[in-house]
């Protein structure tokens, strides 16, 4: 993708038409379309009364190009951000425990380049929607705790820091309705979403300072290691080094996007239970740091109705996948292909439960009398098996691509079903697990 769509753009346009209202936001070169037509003189303000003009036009160059905030965000205000972080998370302050990693990091920060058009978008981020903002923040620091080690120079820490910084700035070019967690979202809302990390490759491959392992680690940061990522569906080793950190970051910092207690111990589940899509070296260094009981009170965590009984079927769903498909000779090399990733995948959830102790015959070991801190996290990891179930089926529907007047095979449509019945009621409340992760719900929404 080497530009971003009118579609996407008068999303911003009005963004920035927004940002004008609350402060003084000055064209400061004319702004035309792209006939050669002035739309906007030098120096005039913008603001929502001149939005409809500036979306009547195809403009010839990017708005954030043209335009500048009085109160735009600097080096400076991002040191100052990222320090409050440090200081008011224990989990970040635990990534810099001395001064001089914090130094490291925040100077970092501080020097990160930032071009006019970079900078209005994340002013845009931070007055327009400080959840993003603090993302973005948050995943910064992340990356750069992770690419803190004796082999990694202050080069490669700068450059987590980049990426962190920048990875969802596409997410500022969509239709900001997809920002509302209760949101059904259409076809169109959801290719927004499935192509966001392009869109922000894209905004900052035009400014040409940024290594280019910082454009691929944004172009890869949904990547996973099994290919059940986007938008490319990688696997392995075809997923950069510095793509994997900030893939893991930014789960990392998900999670706290919200005040759901507990976040320590939800994160220690999901990376547990993740093992086959994140790298493993850098999953274990995260669940090193934390410390899940003296976050908040544990008690809050929901519990799963009648856990036990809901893994059970969940390992029984698992059993009924329907492998003797791949023994059909009418079906196509690329179907058949889909097939076995999809049967992988599943097999690496199987080992996910056995490896966090929730197998069936461990769970026969358990009993049926949990006390509480079990209950709890089997409870959680209850939510982040039904929820990988559930995307694996959504990926299956997604990636078969039906064809006019066809069906799927009826063993196929079966577990479909019976994974969707199985999940629905789980899911009835304030999802959990891997669903703090920002748009992963729906981008694994079957597309037809």
């Amino acid at each position: 993708m080497s530009e971003i769509d009118t579609g996407d753009q008068q999303h911003f346009t009005q963004a920035v038409a927004k940002l004008g209202e609350t402060q003084v936001v000055v064209a400061h070169c004319a702004i035309f379309n792209d006939s050669g037509v002035k739309i906007v003189d030098k120096g005039v303000a913008i603001n929502q009364a001149l939005y409809k003009r500036l979306t009547q036009h195809k403009l010839s160059a990017p708005i954030e190009n043209c335009v500048a905030s009085a109160n735009g965000l600097t080096g400076d205000s991002l040191r100052d951000d990222a320090k409050l972080i440090l200081d008011s998370k224990p989990l970040f302050g635990r990534m810099a425990p001395d001064n001089k990693t914090r130094d490291l990091f925040l100077d970092a920060l501080q020097t990160l380049p930032l071009p006019a058009p970079i900078a209005l978008q994340l002013t845009i981020a931070r007055d327009l929607h400080p959840p993003i903002y603090q993302h973005l923040l948050r995943t910064a620091l992340t990356a750069a705790w992770l690419s803190k080690t004796p082999l990694l120079s202050r080069f490669d820490v700068n450059a987590a820091v980049m990426a962190g910084m920048l990875h969802d700035i596409g997410m500022l070019h969509v239709d900001p309705r997809l920002m509302q967690p209760s949101k059904t979202l259409n076809r169109e809302q959801r290719r927004q979403l499935y192509v966001h990390p392009l869109v922000s490759t894209a905004l900052i491959e035009r400014h040409h300072q940024y290594p280019k392992e910082v454009v691929r680690a944004v172009r890869e940061h949904h990547e996973y290691l099994d290919g059940s990522g986007y938008p490319r569906n990688l696997t392995g080793d075809a997923i950069g080094p510095l793509a994997r950190i900030l893939g893991i970051a930014q789960v990392v910092a998900a999670m706290f996007s919200s005040n759901l207690p507990g976040a320590e111990l939800r994160l220690s589940v999901l990376l547990r239970m993740n093992t086959h899509r994140f790298d493993a070296t850098l999953a274990m260094q995260v669940i090193g740091l934390l410390r899940p009981k003296d976050d908040m009170p544990l008690m809050e965590v929901e519990r799963a109705e009648q856990p036990l009984e809901l893994l059970r079927q969940i390992n029984v769903l698992m059993d009924q996948w329907p492998d003797a498909l791949l023994q059909q000779t009418d079906l196509s090399s690329a179907r058949l292909d889909q097939l076995h990733k999809l049967g992988a995948q599943l097999k690496e959830v199987r080992r996910a439960l056995a490896k966090v102790g929730a197998a069936p015959d461990q769970l026969t070991q358990l009993g049926e009398s949990l006390d509480d801190d079990i209950l709890i996290e089997i409870s959680l990891i209850t939510r982040e098996a039904a929820w990988q179930l559930r995307t694996l089926a959504r990926q299956t529907r997604s990636r078969w691509k039906l064809g006019e007047r066809e069906s799927y095979p009826e063993p196929l449509s079966a577990w479909i079903g019976s994974v969707q019945t199985m999940v629905r009621p789980v899911f009835g409340q304030a999802d959990a697990g891997s669903e703090a992760v920002e748009g992963e719900d729906v981008i694994n929404a079957p597309l037809d």
